[in-house]
């Protein structure tokens, strides 16, 4: 009998975990990095509070009232659960209107693309995973010109779990045929990019301050480095990776 692919992606998860294990660590340590897995909103291109803004307008529009501090603790997830009701998919469609529509004009963080350059520069491969769905998400890198960077680009809808699910993660290294977690590093924004890096196992889980989440916020969850943006990612990987950038 088959498994499904939940099943494939969960065992996946458990061999991140024995190969991030004590007995292989020193030599899954040595191994170069391949794979740079990017968050999009607030690591990528500014946030100025467009998604908690839509969402809770959405809600709003369907008679509930959530605060937007309740919100800010979901950045980074999936926008749509499996309950997929009439009231939820109601809210969902009104929530992807008025992001669309906020993101027309999004301006990308200051020397992100210049990231992305260096390091596909550098025969890194480099992914994207974010709680968007995909029309949202390919609107937003039509705008900027970006999908030639990546190897792989998963976004939320796309997965049975969204963050801090691991799936996202492991789906980016399937595309991309990246095998090993110790070849891989993840970055974002939100304390759920962090706590779904954390899960994946990968080798580098790094937050950045230019997006939701303070670095006190990003402090307490599990993280290899912190950083103020994904402009200083270039020299962090040459510098703690040894990865060789051109």
């Amino acid at each position: 009998m088959g498994i499904s692919r939940r099943q494939s992606l969960t065992l996946m998860a458990a061999a991140a975990a024995l190969t991030t294990g004590p007995s292989r660590a020193q030599p899954e340590k040595q191994r170069p990095i391949r794979l740079v897995v990017l968050d999009v909103g607030g690591t990528l291109i500014e946030d100025h509070g467009e998604v908690p803004s839509s969402m809770r307008s959405a809600f709003a529009g369907g008679g509930i009232d959530v605060s937007l501090a309740e919100i800010g603790e979901w950045r980074g997830a999936s926008k749509l659960g499996p309950e997929r009701d009439a009231l939820i998919r109601g809210i969902y469609d009104d929530f992807s209107r008025r992001a669309n529509e906020a993101y027309q004009d999004v301006q990308p963080i200051k020397g992100a693309e210049d990231t992305l350059k260096r390091l596909k520069q550098s025969n890194l491969l480099l992914a994207t995973t974010t709680g968007f769905d995909r029309p949202l998400y390919d609107m937003i890198f039509r705008h900027f010109d970006w999908h030639k960077y990546f190897a792989a680009t998963v976004t939320s809808d796309e997965v049975v779990d969204g963050r801090p699910s691991p799936f996202m993660i492991f789906h980016a290294m399937e595309a991309a045929h990246v095998d090993r977690v110790a070849e891989v590093i993840a970055v974002g924004d939100t304390p759920l990019d962090l706590q779904a890096a954390s899960n994946a196992g990968v080798r580098g889980v790094i937050g950045v301050s230019s997006g939701a989440a303070t670095p006190e916020r990003l402090a307490r969850e599990p993280h290899t480095h912190l950083l103020p943006s994904v402009a200083a990612l270039p020299d962090l990987l040459a510098k703690d990776f040894g990865v060789p950038l051109r």
